[in-house]
């Protein structure tokens, strides 16, 4: 009976981190966004904000406090390339 069930949470906490790994490699978060570019966190947040509404004007939804990494990039470093 308890032998069925630990395997079952060990599942589904597998799956959470899976989940929760992927989102941290998507998106940036404020610390990580200061960190980089040697600033402090509120205009960090600001950055963000920015950044987000700039997304939200092409219709993409926005996490407050979080901006994708790949958008972020391409902003601040001009990683685009020529086919983008």
């Amino acid at each position: 009976m308890y032998g069925t069930q630990q395997p079952q949470a060990a599942v589904t906490n597998n799956r959470e981190r899976k989940v929760l790994t992927m989102a941290n490699q998507i998106f940036m978060r404020v610390n990580e966004v200061a960190e980089e570019l040697g600033v402090s966190i509120p205009y960090a947040y600001k950055l963000i904000r920015q950044l987000n509404e700039e997304l939200a004007k092409t219709g993409c939804i926005t996490i407050s406090g979080r901006i994708d990494r790949k958008f972020f990039h391409e902003k601040f470093y001009g990683t685009r390339t020529e086919k983008d």
